[in-house]
């Protein structure tokens, strides 16, 4: 088994024009004062990270991991969610979903497209080049509109639906595979792939490719009232990634799972500090380190209720104490004895 690293912090949610979350330096030094060790990087901003001078210069790769290592951080993965997000936007989204985008692809559906499968290209050169085993992104999504068999499916829409998005990250995964890098889908609602069954369904699509992983963020299965705990016996071998975000569900006679429109504030499922929702942490921990997971724990903050930086203060505390410092030996080993092929045969009567 394997100690799990951590803690780590999903620098997405912080980044902002003000100091210190403005800059590379001022940002690190903030997240190693808290007590990370790892920050997992959006790739979207220059200011953090060019993701095309990462890809094509190890000079540059070496230089950015250099000055986050100088504040006794590493990066545990890198992130492309919004870039992966339009690898499949259904047209009612465009408008949505442009903005994720440069201007200059706005209002054209296919130059976008290319630019995002471009991002993600880039992303696993660069992911190399810093000596990175893993990726953290979402699958985008062509058939979220429809997850409600209402007005009823047209026969075969689901399947040319996965048919079609396995088509466009096919060769993405190919990209990530030659560059030995697994490509950990966040499985979220909004996206194709947001469940146990969308995953296999995708899976099957795309031929068991062996870099098509997940990104495992139990908040997103406690707002859909699924089983994230069996969720990690099902798909362990495929979890590379980890988000530590909390969630709590508590429906009414008035609201369930759908949310009834409402705001986060005021929506049966919201998502949590770490530590504020309803999330049995403890299980899953031990659940990753039973199944030797070599990743990261990474918080991702998401509260309607509580400041992010007291959110990231207490999420790095509340990850070092779970994280399960594992075992080296049997707890009985004081009672073992030696043994051998003849001392067994003798013990069965053989």
């Amino acid at each position: 088994m394997t100690t799990i690293q951590g803690p780590a912090v999903f620098l997405a949610q912080f980044i902002s024009d003000e100091a210190p979350f403005n800059s590379l330096d001022g940002i690190c030094k903030w997240a190693a004062d808290l007590g990370f060790k790892g920050i997992q990087m959006p790739t979207l901003d220059t200011r953090f990270i060019d993701l095309q001078k990462a890809a094509e210069s190890k000079t540059y790769a070496d230089e950015l991991k250099g000055t986050i290592a100088s504040y006794g951080l590493e990066i545990t993965e890198l992130s492309t969610h919004l870039q992966g997000q339009l690898v499949a936007v259904h047209p009612a989204y465009d408008n949505f979903f442009d903005a994720f985008a440069p201007v200059n692809v706005h209002g054209n559906s296919k130059a976008r497209q290319e630019w995002a499968v471009q991002q993600l290209k880039y992303a696993a050169k660069a992911s190399r080049n810093l000596g990175l085993n893993a990726h953290a992104t979402f699958s985008g999504s062509l058939l979220w509109q429809y997850f409600h068999p209402w007005p009823q499916r047209p026969p075969g829409l689901v399947e040319d639906g996965f048919a079609e998005l396995a088509k466009r990250w096919l060769p993405i995964l190919n990209e990530f595979d030659q560059n030995g890098v697994d490509l950990c889908y966040e499985i979220h609602p909004g996206e194709d792939l947001f469940d146990g069954e969308t995953y296999e369904m995708f899976l099957k699509a795309v031929n068991n490719h062996s870099r098509a992983c997940i990104l495992y963020d139990p908040s997103h299965f406690v707002l859909q009232q699924l089983d994230y705990i069996q969720y990690i016996d099902f798909y362990h071998e495929r979890i590379k990634a980890f988000h530590v975000k909390d969630a709590e569900f508590n429906p009414t006679g008035k609201q369930g799972t759908f949310g009834g429109y409402q705001s986060w504030i005021n929506r049966a499922g919201r998502y949590r500090s770490p530590g504020d929702g309803q999330i049995d942490f403890k299980t899953i921990f031990s659940k990753l380190a039973q199944y030797d997971f070599k990743g990261w724990a990474v918080m991702e903050w998401e509260c309607c209720l509580k400041n992010q930086e007291d959110g990231a203060r207490e999420g790095a505390e509340f990850i070092k104490n779970h994280i399960i410092k594992v075992t080296d030996k049997a707890f009985d080993d004081f009672a073992a004895v030696e043994t051998n092929q003849a001392f067994n045969r003798k013990n069965l009567g053989l």
